[in-house]
């Protein structure tokens, strides 16, 4: 009886799989007719100009799909479309008309002459260091030199308006494919005192047979006579979770006010393993810097689960940082094509991915049509189409003053920076700042005031310098 019903289950399966429509096929077969093939309109209104009779937000859209202005020659489809295809046409024509109104890019040679507005500050940009390969993380020593990770494997040096040419010895081995590589570096609050950095890398486990398995490592060291040593593993992923692959590692650091170290990291690709604690995918941890377990983490007395887990239902967690004013932890994550998120970390929730998701598969089909389910944490913001957050840092200098406490946003895809106001944990308002400058990775506070941005490519820091 078991071999019948597994046979019936994977022929249902496969039968699914086969079915679904990418969202470029189902545009093409129920709109396009009308509204044109590249969304500007014909027999029907264009969909990526402004003016939208009914309304421009997701569930409107999904409304005018489904049940359609009969009287106004929209047809309904709510019976020729399924629910999951609907959410995800919704993403087609958010990604149309964000395309269609995203403006031309800031050439290099003209971005330090400009000057750059926004609604609080005027400013230009500043270039401090290029010529890196794939920068990915920055941060300063006390005597003010920078270091800087590139995803390749190596840690830098930048003093005095020069860039070392020569790399950190010692630095361990990375798994540099993909979205793997040399991540994450962070000083230890009272570095002045212990000298402790940690660094977040794609760890590489090399098989005898087969291709290289990888995970996100946590380790500490200290940096010596320009090299990296003293070495301490602050968490590892158990070796039998590791996986063959580039994608989704995560990762970021933040401590909060009582030093506990928290860390981001990806499902690897491996969706439905973000629900399950066991294993490490998908997940925010809190454990003490030297990668100890605090005994009132929300899940040490689980059976079975992972007790430095503090969050799940992670997808690709590329954002961390704790608002100075509350202590709130806020997370960017990546979403899969639409439904890039900003959220608030709390112990113990279930961020619901892959179950819930604003999103679609980057290939165009559905992935689900459910946006919140109870028991499972919204987004405080999400942003469709995907902008490809990343790093985020709360301002606290004193060179734009009405910045603030404002949050800071990256983003790769996007190609902009991103100020978002926030209170009690909502969004009151946001602004993007500098689009079309290139792939902005992070953005760091620097010690003199001024707004650090690693852009990846072209591989450069550049910093905000107000204008008067």
């Amino acid at each position: 009886m078991i071999r019948p019903l597994l046979s019936l289950i994977l022929t249902l399966a496969i039968s699914s799989w086969a079915s679904a429509r990418s969202v470029g096929e189902v545009y093409a077969n129920f709109c396009a007719g009308c509204h044109g093939p590249e969304l500007n309109g014909g027999s029907a209104p264009s969909l990526i100009d402004d003016v939208w009779t009914h309304g421009s937000d997701d569930e409107s859209l999904a409304r005018a799909i489904a049940q359609g202005w009969p009287d106004e020659g929209m047809p309904p489809f709510e019976k020729a479309l399924s629910s999951p295809e609907i959410r995800a046409l919704v993403v087609y024509l958010q990604e149309g008309h964000a395309k269609a109104a995203r403006p031309p890019a800031v050439a290099d040679d003209a971005q330090d002459r400009q000057t750059f507005t926004s609604r609080e500050h005027n400013f230009r940009l500043e270039i401090v260091a290029e010529g890196l390969d794939e920068p990915w993380s920055i941060a300063w020593l006390p005597d003010g030199r920078m270091l800087i990770t590139e995803k390749s494997g190596r840690l830098r040096l930048f003093a005095e308006g020069q860039l070392d040419p020569t790399p950190i010895k010692g630095i361990p081995e990375v798994y540099d494919q993909g979205q793997g590589g040399l991540l994450e570096v962070a000083l230890h609050p009272h570095y002045a005192d212990n000298g402790w950095i940690y660094l977040a890398y794609s760890d590489p486990l090399t098989q005898v047979i087969g291709p290289t398995e990888s995970m996100t490592k946590i380790v500490r060291g200290r940096l010596v006579d320009h090299a990296w040593v003293d070495q301490q593993t602050i968490w590892q992923a158990p070796p039998s979770s590791y996986r063959s692959g580039g994608p989704h590692y995560g990762c970021r650091i933040a401590f909060d006010a009582g030093g506990y170290l928290f860390f981001s990291h990806g499902e690897r690709g491996q969706q439905d393993k973000a629900q399950d604690l066991s294993l490490p995918n998908g997940k925010i941890y809190r454990v003490y810097d030297d990668g100890r377990i605090p005994a009132d983490n929300p899940f040490v007395n689980t059976p079975g689960a992972l007790p430095s887990i503090w969050s799940y239902g992670h997808r690709n967690p590329q954002g961390l940082a704790f608002e100075p004013a509350t202590g709130l932890l806020w997370e960017t994550e990546h979403g899969p094509r639409g439904g890039d998120e900003l959220n608030t970390i709390r112990p113990k929730a279930n961020y619901g991915w892959p179950v819930i998701t604003f999103g679609m598969n980057y290939n165009g089909t559905p992935i689900t049509a459910l946006t919140a389910k109870a028991g499972m944490e919204p987004p405080v913001v999400q942003w469709t189409p995907s902008p490809a957050v990343c790093g985020i840092d709360f301002y606290i200098g004193d060179q734009f003053p009405r910045w603030s406490g404002n949050l800071f946003v990256t983003a790769l895809a996007g190609q902009h920076l991103r100020r978002v106001v926030v209170h009690e944990g909502r969004v009151t308002d946001q602004e993007i700042l500098l689009q079309g400058i290139g792939r902005v990775r992070d953005v760091a506070n620097g010690p003199d005031g001024y707004l650090y941005l690693v852009l990846n490519r072209p591989g450069k820091i550049v910093r905000l310098v107000p204008v008067e």
